[in-house]
């Protein structure tokens, strides 16, 4: 078993420097051939969460290990066509020892208010031998759940009791949200949700580890999750609405980041939990082919779910965006890019049918057990639909999109 170990260990480490060298393009659409995908496998970090679905942004709760079982068996569909995948886990494993403990160092928390003769000196020498002596998996869990030990005087045994708090990377599984992948690069996001901010800062030291540096990380007011981003050929779509502002997409045309000369801002005036990013109504199936929620489909002006377009473009060789076209209407714009459009009802909607992952031309992963009506409309477009099942994870809010960072892809050739 040691052998086997340090035999993985050793190809792990093989693979990622690789990643670092290969000159492979990103991504520029949905539609690309995805060749490498960042996911997160969820662990022991996830069962705070599901204490309490509402507070840990979830749906309903749902099996821990369950989840985790259903997501090993997504992975595996997705090497079965050939895509690599790299888990945070694994990418951790392969962190210096010496960088995790400095990473655990800004978060083990030992609070000592309640002992008014403790020696701050002390406590916090104390504090750095144990992490100091943590092994690597240690480290790791200390990363993943962000514990805190809050420190009481106690007249036996050794003279402190203690109570252990955590504040855990619950929705670390959707690694759609801490970044974004545009055809410049890597982008890290600033989250919406206070409990998810740290998010962003393990999966920065992620991309760190496998030798590349993102090209921008939203500060100050900005909010950004990956999950408002599509890639459109020659155009980036942004949602920007409950999870992402425009203070956010204005860093990123400003920083020359999205790699496409036409911006798409996709306005929602609803501000729906369900719908809460872009990709939760609107996703890509192929340069001319698309889904679209028919909530969204067929609103009308007026209504909450009536989505307009912000275009934002620049001429090639150009740097400033200038804004060309105000309120369009997204059904309008996306027929002008010549997209047909799929609409799915409500019922196939609330089975995040619309929350689907792209690897390539009309061919996608899909939440499995939607109606016959959509099986249908996706076949009559020569769509290959490989359904998955993820009826325990999508109790969190998120389906096969939501759980997936497409870091490499080759660009399809037609």
């Amino acid at each position: 078993m040691k052998y086997y170990i340090l035999l993985l260990s050793a190809i792990l480490a093989t693979s990622f420097a690789a990643f670092a060298q290969e000159d492979i393009d990103y991504p520029s659409s949905e539609w690309d051939h995805a060749k490498v995908i960042l996911m997160h496998t969820p662990g022991e970090e996830l069962f705070y969460g599901v204490l309490h679905p509402y507070a840990g942004l979830f749906e309903y709760y749902f099996d821990v290990d369950r989840a985790a079982e259903e997501h090993r068996g997504y992975i595996a569909a997705l090497e079965n066509n050939g895509v690599e995948v790299y888990t945070v886990r694994e990418i951790l494993d392969q962190v210096p020892i010496e960088k995790l403990r400095a990473r655990v160092m800004d978060i083990l928390v030992y609070d000592t208010e309640s002992m008014s003769n403790m020696d701050p000196q002390e406590t916090e020498e104390y504090r750095r031998y144990v992490i100091g002596e943590m092994s690597r998996a240690d480290l790791i869990r200390c990363i993943l759940l962000r514990p805190k030990v809050t420190l009481y005087s106690s007249d036996n045994n050794t003279g402190f009791e203690a109570t252990y708090s955590h504040s855990p990377m619950m929705n670390l599984y959707f690694t759609r949200d801490q970044s974004i992948t545009t055809p410049r690069g890597y982008i890290i996001s600033k989250m919406n949700s206070k409990q998810r901010a740290d998010e962003t800062q393990l999966i920065a030291l992620c991309y760190e580890q496998l030798g590349v540096k993102p090209i921008l990380t939203i500060t100050g007011d900005g909010r950004l999750e990956g999950g408002d981003y599509l890639r459109g050929g020659d155009v980036s779509y942004i949602g920007c609405g409950m999870r992402t502002n425009i203070e956010a997409i204005k860093q990123i045309m400003e920083a020359d980041a999205f790699g496409h000369d036409t911006v798409a801002v996709v306005k929602d005036h609803k501000r729906w939990q369900m719908q809460m990013h872009l990709d939760t109504y609107f996703n890509i199936i192929d340069k001319d082919l698309c889904t679209l929620v028919e909530s969204r489909y067929y609103a009308k002006e007026g209504d909450p779910e009536w989505v307009t377009v912000d275009v934002y473009t620049r001429k090639a060789g150009e740097k400033r965006y200038k804004l060309t076209r105000k309120d369009v209407p997204f059904v309008e714009y996306l027929t002008e890019q010549g997209f047909t459009i799929i609409p799915i009802n409500q019922a196939d909607e609330l089975h995040y049918a619309n929350n689907f992952l792209t690897i390539a031309p009309r061919h996608i992963m899909a939440v499995g057990n939607q109606s016959q009506q959509l099986q249908d409309a996706l076949a009559a477009h020569g769509v290959k639909v490989e359904w998955i099942p993820l009826e325990t994870l999508i109790k969190g809010y998120g389906a096969a999109h939501c759980m997936t960072q497409v870091i490499r892809a080759e660009r399809a050739e037609y």
